[in-house]
C-alpha cells in the first residue's frame, strides 16, 4: 500500500473506507496536529471547535467529519472522525515486532510456565508457578509474582510488579511503574499499636483492561478487588482493596477509591475524584473532577463538588460563590443602615416618653 515512508490519499481513503476530496495522488509522510502540521503531512478536525485553527493550518491533508467545511486541501471525510483517526494512526505506527523469547538476564523460576510465543525482557523475574500466556509482552525489569497469571495477548510494561496470584485477563495492557496486588490498606488500633490485617485475597483484571502508569490496584483482605472488562484506568489511579469496577468505566488520573466500594458499568470518574469507602455508584453515572464523594451515586446520576451534589445545583452554587463578596458587602451596609434606623426609633421613642 505504501509508497516509501507513506502513502497517497488514494491508499488512505481505501483503508479508511473515506470518500476522497482532493488530489489522490498526494503523498503524505505522516499524522500531525493541526498547529504544527507541514504540507506532507495528515492532520485531523475531529471537533468543530478547532475548525478555525484548521483553516490556518499548512497540512498537506485533513481527515475530517461531514460538518466540516473550508478546508485549505484535500480531505478524507469520514462519519466518525475519531475512530478513523485511530485507524489512520495504526496505518503510520504499526506495533513493532517483537521476537518471542526469554531474555538471558531474566529469571524464571523452573515451575513457572511461558508460553513459546510470549517475550519475556531483560532482567524480568517470574516466580514459581506464574503462567505467562501465548503472545505476552512482559518488559524489562518487570515482575509477576508466584501463582499470577497473565492472559493472551497482553502487555506488561517496563517495571510493573504482577503481585503473587493476581490474575491478567486477555489484552490487558499494564503500564510502566504500576503494581498490582500489593497489600490493601487496613489496620485495627489495639490501644498500643496498629496491628495489620492480613490481606490474603488476590485481583482479577478481565479482558481489554488498560492501566495507567504508576497506578495501584490493592489485593483483597479476603476474595478479589475486580476490574471489569474494558474498563480504562489512567495514570496515577489508587484502588482500594476489595473494590469492583464494572464494565468499559473510565477512570481518570488521580482518582481514589477507598475499600470495598462498588463502581458500576459505563461510570466515569474524572480527574481527582476521592471516593469513600463501601460506597456504591451506579451504572452510567458521571463524577466530575476534584469531586468528593460521601455518598452513594444513582445509575446515570452526574454529581460534582465536595461534597459531591447533583451536577445542575452544584454548577449555581459554583456561580452563586463568586457572589458572595458583593452579598457579603450589602448585607453589612444594611446592617449599618438598621442599627442606625434602630437607634433613631430608640431616641424617638425616649423623647415621646
Amino acid at each position: 500500500m505504501a509508497k516509501g515512508v507513506g502513502f497517497t490519499l488514494r491508499e488512505l481513503a481505501r483503508a479508511l473506507h473515506a470518500s476522497l476530496e482532493g488530489d489522490a495522488a498526494a503523498f503524505v509522510t505522516g499524522v500531525a496536529p493541526l498547529e504544527s502540521a507541514g504540507p506532507d503531512q495528515i492532520s485531523f478536525l475531529v471537533d468543530l471547535r478547532y475548525a478555525e485553527a484548521a483553516k490556518a493550518s499548512r497540512a498537506g491533508a485533513f481527515l475530517a467529519g461531514p460538518e466540516a467545511s473550508d478546508l485549505p486541501g484535500p480531505v478524507l471525510r469520514v462519519r466518525a472522525p475519531q475512530q478513523a483517526l485511530i485507524e489512520l494512526l495504526a496505518l503510520f505506527h504499526p506495533p513493532a515486532d517483537v521476537a518471542p523469547g526469554v531474555a538471558p538476564s531474566a529469571v524464571v523460576a523452573r515451575d513457572a510456565s511461558v508460553a513459546p510465543t510470549a517475550t519475556v525482557g531483560p532482567l524480568a523475574v517470574i516466580e514459581a508457578g506464574a503462567v505467562i500466556g501465548p503472545h505476552v509482552r512482559i518488559g524489562p525489569l518487570a515482575f509477576v509474582g508466584a501463582g499470577a497469571e497473565v492472559g493472551e495477548a497482553s502487555v506488561v510494561h517496563a517495571r510493573v510488579a504482577v503481585c503473587a496470584g493476581v490474575r491478567l485477563g486477555k489484552r490487558v495492557v499494564v503500564h510502566p511503574g504500576a503494581v498490582i496486588g500489593a497489600d490493601g490498606f487496613g489496620y485495627v488500633f489495639d490501644g498500643q499499636a496498629h496491628r495489620k490485617i492480613p490481606q490474603v485475597g488476590s485481583v482479577l483484571i478481565e479482558d481489554d483492561v488498560e492501566i495507567g502508569a504508576n497506578t495501584t490496584i490493592d489485593r483483597a483482605t479476603l476474595g478479589q478487588t475486580i476490574v471489569r472488562r474494558g474498563t480504562k484506568l489512567d495514570n496515577l489511579v489508587q484502588v482500594g482493596h476489595n473494590v469492583e469496577i464494572g464494565a468499559h468505566s473510565i477512570i481518570v488520573a488521580q482518582v481514589g477509591i477507598s475499600g470495598s466500594c462498588r463502581i458500576g458499568q459505563g461510570v466515569v470518574l474524572a480527574g481527582q475524584v476521592g471516593v469513600a469507602d463501601h460506597l456504591t455508584i451506579g451504572d452510567g453515572a458521571v463524577v466530575a473532577a476534584q469531586s468528593g464523594l460521601a455518598r452513594d451515586v444513582g445509575p446515570r446520576e452526574k454529581v460534582f463538588g465536595t461534597p459531591a451534589r447533583p451536577l445542575l445545583e452544584a454548577k449555581r452554587i459554583f456561580v452563586l460563590e463568586g457572589e458572595l463578596p458583593e452579598l457579603v458587602r450589602r448585607l453589612r451596609q444594611a446592617e449599618r443602615r438598621l442599627a442606625e434606623l434602630e437607634a433613631r426609633l430608640g431616641a424617638a421613642e425616649t423623647r415621646d416618653g
